[in-house]
C-alpha cells in the first residue's frame, strides 16, 4: 500500500503528541477503504483506543486531523464507527503511475535465490486427460508462473502413473480385442485409443462377473475369480519380471499415449521441465523404510509388514511396506520425494493433487519430517475440489468422462458461434478468425476454472464461460482488444504518450484514480497469490482492473479531450492497463487478442 511506512511513523508520532503514549508497529493496521466510503486506505484505531482513553470515534478524529496537518499527501479524511478513512492526494497517485508506467517489470519481484518445484498433471497412461486434469494442469502451470513472478526459481514436473493393474487392464483388452489396431490405422489419437480399451475391459469384465454370480458365486468372489482379472494380475507379474513380450506391448501402447498427451498439452498451453515415470520410481523408498525402522519411526508387525504410527498426531497407523516386501504408494512417494530433492535440491515442493488425496499427503509429509528430511518443511499439498458439469459426475472406466480434447474443441466451436453471432470478426482472414476462436475458447475455459479458489468444488458451465459480459475470460480479452484499438488510433493520429505530458498532469478524474489504485496493487496481488498458491487472486484482480477501465471508458472522453496533455496521459494510462492485463492473464496462461 502507498505510503504505509510513512503513515505508520506519522501515526506513532501523532499518538505520542496527542495522547502521550507509545505505539508498536503491530498495533497499527491499515486496510483498503471499502468501496461505499470515500478514501484510499483505512486505519483501524481499535487496537489502541484503550491507551488513548477516548472513544474510537474521538481517537480516529484526532489522529485524522494530525495526519492531514502533518502529511501533505493526505488531503482529507472521514471517520466511520472508529475506522479512519484517509484520502491520498492525486499527486501521490500520479507519481506512482509514472513509476509503474516506466517500469516494464513492475509487479514482478527480484530473484530470491530459492528453488521451488511444482508437480502437476500426473496422468495415467490408460486413458486420455479429462476435465479434472484441465483444472489440475491450469492450476499447476499458473502457480508455477506466479511463483516465478514472485522471484522463485521454479521447476515444473509431471509424475506419470504408467504402471500397475489399471495399465494392464488396457493392455489385456487390446491384446484380446485390438486386432493390431493402431492410432494411424484407426485415425484415433493414441491416448483415446488406449482409453477405448480401458472401457472395453470394464464392459467385458462386468459380463464375466455377472455370469459367475449367476453360477452361485458371491459378487466379491466373482470379481476376484473373473478370468480377465486373473489374467490382468498375471500380466502385471510378467511385467514386473521383465517378460520381453509384455514389456514390448507396454512400451508400444504407452508410446501412443505419450504422443497423444503431448498434443493435448500443446493445445492446453502447458509444459514441464522434467517428466518422472512411476515405472522408474515404484521400487524407490524401501531403503527409507529400513532407515525408518532403525530410527524407530516405523515398526514391524508379526506378519513382517511395516507401519508408521501417527495416532499421536491425530491420524492412524499407516502401512509403508507389505508383509511380502512389496511397496505401497506411500513407500513410492517417499522415495520419489528423495529422488526429486537429489535432482533439484528445491527448498519448497508443491503437489497439485485433488482433495481426495488430502489424507495421503498429510501422512506423507509427517513421515518425511519424522525421517528428518531437510525438504519436508517446505512441502505443500495444493488440494483442489473436483469439477462437475451440468450433466453430473464422470467415471473413466464407464466411458462417461468428458475428455479434455473434446471439451477444448467444443469450447473453440462455442467461441466461433458466439463471436459470429456478435459480429466481432469483421475484416478477419479465415486463419486469423480460427486463431481468435482458439484464443477465446481456451481463455474462457482457463479463466472459468482458475477464477474459483482452488479448494472449492465447482460447476463448469461452458455457455456461461464464453460470455463477453460478466466475470469471464472473454470480457477481459475484449477489454484488451478495445484498448489495443484505442492505442492504434492514437498512433495513427500522432497522439503517442510523451514524458512532458505526464509531467503536466496534476489532477485525476475519479475513474482514473480508481484504475491507478488498482494498477498499483499489482505487486501486492502477486505476493498474495504466490503465498497462498491461489491463481484466483490474479484472475479476480484482472477482472476488477478490466471492469474499472471500462467504467473509466464510459465516464471520460479520450479523443474528444481538448487538452492534448490530458489526451496523451489517457493514452499512456490505457497502455499501462493493457500491459498489466497481459501480465496478469499471462500468469494464468491466457493469451489476449489485439483485435476482436
Amino acid at each position: 500500500m502507498l505510503l504505509e511506512k510513512q503513515l505508520t511513523e506519522k501515526v506513532k508520532d501523532g499518538f505520542k503528541e496527542i495522547f502521550g503514549g507509545e505505539l508498536q508497529d503491530n498495533q497499527i493496521q491499515f486496510q483498503k477503504t471499502r468501496k461505499e466510503f470515500e478514501g484510499d486506505c483505512t486505519l483501524v484505531v481499535f487496537p489502541f483506543v484503550k491507551q488513548a482513553k477516548k472513544s474510537p470515534q474521538q481517537t480516529a478524529e484526532l489522529v485524522g486531523q494530525y495526519l492531514q496537518e502533518h502529511m501533505p499527501e493526505i488531503t482529507a479524511f472521514n471517520v466511520v464507527k472508529g475506522f479512519l478513512n484517509l484520502v491520498i492526494g492525486d499527486k501521490v497517485w500520479l507519481k506512482q503511475f509514472k513509476t509503474l508506467y516506466r517500469d516494464e517489470h513492475f509487479g514482478f519481484f527480484p530473484a530470491k535465490d530459492q528453488k521451488v518445484m511444482v508437480e502437476y498433471s500426473s496422468p495415467n497412461t490408460n486413458k486420455p486427460l479429462h476435465l479434472g486434469h484441465l483444472r489440475n494442469n491450469f492450476l499447476g502451470f499458473s502457480v508455477a508462473n506466479i511463483l516465478k513472478a514472485y522471484g522463485y526459481d521454479v521447476v515444473k514436473v509431471n509424475l506419470v502413473n504408467d504402471r500397475g493393474v489399471h495399465i494392464c487392464k488396457s493392455m489385456l483388452a487390446y491384446q484380446k480385442f485390438g486386432q493390431e489396431e493402431t492410432p494411424k490405422s484407426s485415425g484415433i489419437k493414441g491416448d483415446h485409443l488406449i482409453g477405448k480399451y480401458y472401457v472395453r475391459f470394464d464392459q467385458e469384465y462386468k459380463k464375466e462377473v455377472k455370469a459367475l454370480v449367476a453360477e452361485g458365486k458371491t459378487e466379491e468372489e466373482a470379481k476376484k475369480q473373473a478370468p480377465l482379472m486373473v489374467e490382468t494380475q498375471e500380466m502385471l507379474k510378467n511385467w514386473e519380471k521383465g517378460d520381453p513380450e509384455t514389456v514390448a506391448l507396454w512400451e508400444k501402447m504407452n508410446g501412443w499415449v505419450y504422443e497423444g498427451f503431448d498434443e493435448t498439452y500443446r493445445t492446453m498451453g502447458v509444459d514441464f521441465d522434467k517428466i518422472y515415470k512411476e515405472s522408474e520410481t515404484y521400487l524407490l523408498g524401501k531403503d527409507m523404510v529400513e532407515e525408518g525402522l532403525q530410527k524407530e519411526v516405523f515398526y514391524k508387525k508379526e506378519d513382517g509388514s511395516v507401519w508408521g504410527d501417527l495416532v499421536s498426531e491425530g491420524l492412524d497407523n499407516k502401512l509403508v511396506l507389505r508383509a511380502d516386501g512389496t511397496s505401497v504408494y506411500m513407500t513410492q512417494d517417499m522415495g520419489t520425494a528423495d529422488l526429486k530433492y537429489k535432482d533439484y535440491g528445491c527448498e519448497k515442493s508443491i503437489y497439485v493433487v485433488g482433495n481426495e488425496q488430502d489424507y495421503h499427503f498429510s501422512v506423507l509429509f509427517k513421515l518425511l519430517k519424522r525421517l528428518g528430511r531437510p525438504y519436508a518443511e517446505g512441502m505443500y499439498h495444493l488440494s483442489y475440489g473436483m469439477v462437475d458439469l451440468p450433466t453430473g459426475k464422470m467415471k473413466s472406466r464407464e466411458g462417461t468422462v468428458v475428455d479434455a480434447d473434446d471439451l477444448m474443441k467444443e469450447m473453440f466451436k462455442t467461441a466461433e458461434l458466439h463471436t459470429k453471432e456478435l459480429g466481432k470478426i469483421e475484416g478477419f482472414s479465415q486463419e486469423e478468425a480460427q486463431k481468435l476462436y482458439k484464443t477465446l475458447g481456451l481463455g474462457a475455459l482457463k479463466y472459468f476454472l482458475l477464477k474459483v479458489e482452488p479448494k472449492k468444488r465447482m460447476l463448469f458451465d461452458p455457455k456461461e464461460s464464453i460470455e463477453f459480459q460478466g466475470h469471464t475470460g472473454p470480457f477481459i480479452q475484449y477489454t484488451h482488444a478495445r484498448i489495443s484499438a484505442i492505442l492504434r488510433k492514437a498512433h495513427q493520429l500522432g497522439y503517442d504518450p510523451r514524458e512532458e505530458s505526464l509531467e503536466k498532469i496534476e489532477h485525476l478524474h475519479a475513474s482514473e484514480k480508481s484504475v491507478v489504485r488498482l494498477l498499483n496493487d499489482f505487486p501486492e496481488k502477486i505476493k498474495e497469490a504466490a503465498e497462498g498458491y491461489s491463481p484466483s487472486v490474479i484472475a479476480n484482480y484482472a477482472y476488477d482492473l478490466a471492469k474499472e477501465y471500462n467504467s473509466f471508458y464510459a465516464a471520460v472522453s479520450i479523443f474528444n479531450e481538448e487538452n492534448k496533455d490530458a489526451l496523451r496521459f489517457r493514452i499512456a494510462f490505457s497502455e499501462a492497463v493493457a500491459k498489466t492485463l497481459r501480465k496478469t492473464m499471462g500468469l494464468l496462461g491466457i493469451d489476449l487478442p489485439e483485435r476482436m
